[in-house]
């Protein structure tokens, strides 16, 4: 531990040539080329690390689209990448990743532009201080943050399958996970208590819901396999940013270990780089149902690695949204 520690902090690179120091350009000018055939949906593009992730995919002329919750945020970040890069194809489409409806709307819209999907990032994100239900009746951290992109990424899965078929190019599903995945315990793990939980915690949900993204990785990466659809599906843990998703959770104890653990904080540029890197590295090519961070494949935790879990949390996800559709 202690090890690991002296090499995050001194930023020593790992098998991929990358650290915790290094920043999403310095992956994306390495590792790939411009390629303006691509097309990446990037969710949570509005701010910190997903904006990054945006700003620096779109200088190698992918195609951009942010599915924003609120569109005059959206405006700005997008006029800020066109200010740096006036070539950049920016699309703007509106989206509540706690509303069901407004998943299936947005992927109509994108549906009917007719445009490749080669990227998927899986990226926005909800740390919930109190109780809140979504739309669905469902805890916001839990809809938002899992139940959500679960959604997302089934209804947009065969334009990625067809879109890999017809340009050989591999798709790529990225899930933002977090360290913290690892603080949720099996207990309390269970679906039908994280859609209505009792006894809400903040920090449980959270962590509940990054096991929950790994875990769709896992699983959603074993189905492809079996399909033999050339489209990849793994999570990253893009270190510990102070970015808008505490925006709900401000307060002296919050600011107080964020000063505390300032040592270890990344700035958003390095945050962004380990999506960046699964998102387009040739070194992650064919890799599928792995955990990252830093640029580098580590162990996530033992419930995470679980086979069965995952995939009876997709079975109890399915149908628990394909009931809700069907209303």
């Amino acid at each position: 531990m202690v090890k690991e520690t002296v090499k995050y902090l001194a930023g020593v690179a790992g098998l991929s040539g990358y650290g915790s120091s290094t920043t999403a350009e310095q992956v994306v000018a390495q590792e790939f080329r411009s390629c303006s055939r691509l097309t990446a949906i990037i969710t949570g593009a509005t701010s910190g690390i997903g904006a990054e992730t945006a700003r620096v995919l779109a200088m190698t002329g992918v195609r951009i689209v942010i599915p924003a919750r609120d569109l005059k945020k959206g405006y700005q970040v997008k006029e800020r990448i066109l200010k740096e890069n006036p070539e950049a194809e920016i699309i703007l489409l509106e989206i509540d990743l706690g509303s069901f409806s407004s998943i299936q709307r947005f992927c109509s819209q994108f549906l009917s532009l007719n445009l490749p999907l080669n990227i998927l990032i899986n990226n926005a994100g909800k740390f919930a201080n109190k109780m809140e239900l979504s739309e669905e009746k469902v805890e916001m951290t839990f809809a938002t943050n899992y139940l959500g992109h679960f959604l997302l990424t089934e209804l947009l899965l065969e334009k990625m399958a067809e879109t890999a078929a017809e340009t050989g190019m591999q798709g790529r599903i990225v899930n933002v996970s977090s360290v913290i995945h690892s603080w949720a315990k099996g207990h309390h793990f269970k679906f039908n208590q994280m859609l209505q939980p009792s006894n809400y915690n903040s920090t449980r949900a959270y962590a509940q819901s990054k096991l929950a993204n790994i875990l769709h990785a896992k699983e959603l990466a074993r189905q492809m396999k079996l399909r033999k659809v050339n489209v990849t599906v793994n999570a990253v843990h893009p270190g510990i940013v102070k970015t808008g998703i505490i925006r709900d959770h401000k307060g002296f104890i919050t600011d107080t270990l964020f000063f505390v653990a300032s040592r270890f904080l990344k700035s958003i540029p390095q945050g962004a780089s380990t999506t960046c890197y699964v998102a387009t590295s040739p070194q992650v090519e064919g890799v599928s149902g792995r955990y990252y961070a830093d640029c580098n494949e580590m162990q996530c935790s033992l419930p995470a690695n679980d086979d069965a879990q995952a995939l009876d949390l997709w079975r109890q996800t399915h149908a628990f949204i394909r009931q809700r559709l069907r209303r």
